[in-house]
């Protein structure tokens, strides 16, 4: 299974010069955790970064930062994972794990983002495979049932 074939395609983005309180708004609007940055190049939206509920509330709102100071491009994570669509996922959730990441931006071949892979998305692949799993059980129960009357 390739991280492309998966991937969430409706992430929600933010230039990083935006006002901390717009990436906020965004968030809320679409009821998501995080928003990637991105900067414009020849017609692709390459990530630069990503923003994450958590990152404002142990950077700023812990720490009593006026928002109005603030854009998101600083306080946007900068150490940038990404993976390819063409990627594995089996092999993309050992990198997630290894670095200790939760969402990551996917990007095509050219660098444009594609889609947002996240740990929550994973968990429902994985849980619908599990019950794809009993089903087949199930239905072998069944028939070896049948078969011995």
């Amino acid at each position: 299974m390739l991280v492309g074939e998966v991937c969430n395609r409706e992430v929600v983005v933010v230039d990083k010069d935006a006002a901390t309180e717009v990436a906020i708004g965004l968030m809320r609007e679409y009821h998501v955790g995080d928003v990637v940055v991105v900067e414009d190049r020849l017609g692709q939206k390459i990530p630069i970064g990503i923003l994450t509920d958590r990152d404002i509330v142990v950077e700023l709102l812990a720490e009593g930062v006026d928002l109005d100071a603030v854009s998101v491009g600083d306080i946007m994570s900068y150490e940038l994972q990404v993976a390819r669509d063409s990627d594995a996922l089996t092999n993309t959730i050992k990198k997630m794990k290894h670095q200790g990441i939760r969402r990551l931006p996917v990007v095509n071949e050219q660098g444009g983002l594609i889609g947002i892979l996240t740990l929550d998305d994973i968990i429902d692949i994985m849980a619908e495979l599990m019950d794809d799993l009993a089903s087949l059980v199930k239905k072998e129960q069944k028939r070896e049932k049948k078969t011995r009357k």
